[in-house]
């Protein structure tokens, strides 16, 4: 069965880039009818951040990104916090050593200095390879530190990847990197090895900028004699400068994404396009449909920029497609503390905004007016396509107040058909009276529905007292 796995540290708030990480590993687990699993990889205590685990757990709660196995869910496999898996790693790298693909390192930091260049860049020279069995088993005697090195070997280590291909890796780009630290845990690369090894994952999925690591991996398995999984490397993930997006460049958190009032349902559509597109170039996606259609030959290789205006976009497009008593619960806390009006029906205000949000939260700014008329400037009576100005504004506001002062009966259709009936026997066009009652009513150079809607909301009294409000403007 297709295995895959996110792994994150617990070092902070998940981000975008991790939150596509974690998406397309459960994507290629779930389009295959596979397991998901989460892993919590804190071995390094030294960037560990307390409740950062508990917030990797929440995120994906909240993004419908269900993990099969992990904390908290169990499974066969576990325990799934590798602090937990402490004593799994050393008798792994014991054997590398005793088989030759790996050795002790008592070099201090020191030393390790020494060995910089000008650029502050360091490159391990081997010193302790040379070292003897009698001076290895002496410096182990007197509880000397060390740590345990990969021993990289001559020549070039190839690898397929289903995004890029075959890469090729010479051993003179590779360091003897680390497997066990000197506090005897295992290092990143070392424990992912063994865990997803010992958790039969099938599929290693992760960013690109891991490529030229990923020999080591390869050369780990398969000095361990373990098979080799299918690697997955995902597109650079950037901001606008061109720069990986990260935590020190500009990387906004889940939480705070939330927060601004993204759904997430609209950030887990715009993640999965964030180096991925399906054959048919649909945008919109529930997470159901992304199960279905994501496929990783689709998987782009070319770097991905996060674009707040295209999120906005896919956000808008989600609450259209929600369902309307959904919406309602969602913009009612809004639009309350926007309209406090008597007798305000919200569930229409819900029906007329809902539309016209990229934002649920959009909503209340939209009717704001109906509580009060908003100070305008008369350039809001401009308008190109409906041919009117101030001039014009100001002679079919008059016409309309005539007209609509007389009225008995006070909706919308009403309203329509006395503007219209006007419109045939003044000689302007309907649009010409449409725009200036709209503006004189609202104050706003947009709104979530036309003059006549407006006229209804608002109640005869309160519309002709607007509509006067504007003749005085236009007047002045």
């Amino acid at each position: 069965m297709l295995r895959t796995r996110y792994a994150p540290s617990p070092t902070g708030f998940m981000h975008i880039g991790n939150l596509r990480t974690a998406l397309f590993e459960y994507l290629i687990a779930k389009h295959e009818g596979g397991t998901f699993i989460l892993r919590i990889e804190d071995t390094d205590q030294d960037r560990y951040v307390e409740g950062a685990a508990d917030a990797i757990f929440e995120t994906l709660r909240l993004t419908g990104l269900v993990f099969d196995e992990g904390p908290g869910v169990g499974g066969n496999y576990g325990p799934y916090i590798q602090s937990q898996r402490k004593a799994d790693y050393l008798p792994h790298a014991k054997r590398l050593v005793q088989e030759g693909s790996a050795y002790y390192c008592f070099c201090d930091k020191d030393r390790l200095a020494s060995l910089a260049d000008d650029r502050g860049l360091a490159k391990y020279d081997r010193h302790c390879f040379s070292l003897t069995q009698d001076e290895i088993a002496a410096k182990l005697g007197a509880n000397e530190p060390y740590v345990i090195r990969q021993l990289i070997p001559q020549g070039k280590t190839t690898f397929q990847d289903e995004v890029y291909g075959d890469i090729t890796i010479d051993s003179t780009e590779m360091e003897d990197q680390i497997l066990i630290k000197s506090d005897g845990m295992p290092t990143y690369n070392f424990a992912n090895v063994v865990d997803d090894h010992t958790m039969e994952i099938t599929h290693v999925v992760r960013g690109s900028e891991y490529l030229t690591s990923t020999p080591k991996y390869k050369l780990l398995y398969e000095a361990l004699g373990w098979p080799v999984p299918i690697f997955v490397h995902l597109p650079l993930l950037q901001n606008d400068a061109g720069q990986k997006l990260g935590k020190r460049n500009g990387a906004i958190s889940i939480p705070q994404l939330l927060e601004m009032g993204f759904l997430p349902s609209a950030i887990v559509n715009y993640a999965a396009l964030l180096g991925w597109s399906p054959a048919d170039n649909t945008e919109i996606f529930t997470l159901a449909e992304l199960e279905k259609a994501f496929v990783a030959a689709k998987i782009s290789k070319s770097p991905s920029t996060f674009d707040m205006k295209k999120l906005t976009w896919v956000n808008g497009e989600h609450v259209k497609k929600m369902p309307a008593g959904e919406y309602l619960t969602l913009a009612l806390p809004y639009l309350k503390a926007c309209v406090t009006k008597a007798g305000v029906d919200y569930s229409h205000l819900a029906a007329i905004t809902q539309q016209r949000v990229s934002l649920v939260k959009e909503c209340g700014e939209l009717v704001d007016f109906i509580d009060a008329l908003p100070e305008y400037d008369i350039e809001l009576f401009t308008h190109k396509k409906m041919k009117t100005n101030p001039d014009v504004a100001l002679e079919t506001l008059k016409l309309a107040i005539k007209k609509l002062e007389i009225l008995d009966t006070w909706d919308h259709t009403t309203v329509g058909e006395a503007i219209t009936q006007i419109a045939e026997e003044s000689g302007f066009s309907k649009g010409q009276f449409l725009w200036p009652i709209r503006t004189a009513l609202s104050g706003k150079p947009t709104t979530p529905c036309g003059a006549t809607e407006i006229a209804e909301l608002l109640g005869k009294d309160e519309s002709m007292a607007r509509l006067a409000v504007g003749v005085a403007k236009l007047v002045e």
